[in-house]
């Protein structure tokens, strides 16, 4: 190994490519224990070999050789394993189990707004549309019998009615609705 570094030094390409053949099976053993899938520890081998060549010169003894390039291909791995665990997407790694909280308080704060708009709306609406359109906003399914009894209206009247003051509480919203996209 020693007679191959200093040919190698010298600029005897054999030489370097005997210390490839020799030393290379060691390299790939030394990514491959980092947990490195194939393709990245013959990267990371490559890369070792390549740094030897810009410091060739500067191993003093061969007998550091192996030592030095196993170095280097562990440090070379640990960086390119570490990179690729940064590169995970925060939402994969931290907030996949997270549960959901619900809405944000922006989203919370505009929903305030526009429920204080629309009863800022049906207050501008006749006592009779209002009492009408609670009973149907808070009923799931009104007895039109009980409601007609209850607002002292016919019975046949309510679903015309109904119409009426919704239209009514469209145009007193439009105004207030119509630039944020409320239909």
């Amino acid at each position: 190994m020693a007679d191959l570094l200093e040919a190698a030094r010298d600029g005897d390409h054999g030489s370097l490519a005997g210390l490839v053949d020799e030393l290379t099976p060691l390299l790939w053993q030394v990514a491959r224990a980092q947990g490195l899938d194939r393709d990245t520890s013959s990267d990371i081998v490559q890369t070792a070999w390549l740094k030897l060549l810009g410091a060739l010169g500067q191993i003093r003894s061969p007998m550091a050789l192996t030592s030095w390039l196993v170095t280097v291909t562990r440090r070379e791995a640990w960086r390119v394993r570490n990179a690729s665990r940064m590169e995970l997407p925060a939402k994969d790694v931290l907030f996949a189990e997270l549960p959901d909280l619900g809405p944000t308080p922006e989203e919370r704060r505009v929903e305030a707004e526009r429920t204080r708009q629309l009863w800022r709306a049906v207050s501008t609406l006749s006592d009779r549309c209002q009492r009408l359109l609670r009973i149907i906003a808070f009923t799931r399914r009104p007895d039109y019998d009980t409601v007609s009894a209850a607002l002292g209206m016919p019975r046949g009247s309510i679903g015309p009615t109904r119409g009426r003051c919704l239209a009514k509480l469209r145009d007193a919203l439009a105004g207030d609705f119509v630039e944020e996209g409320w239909s």
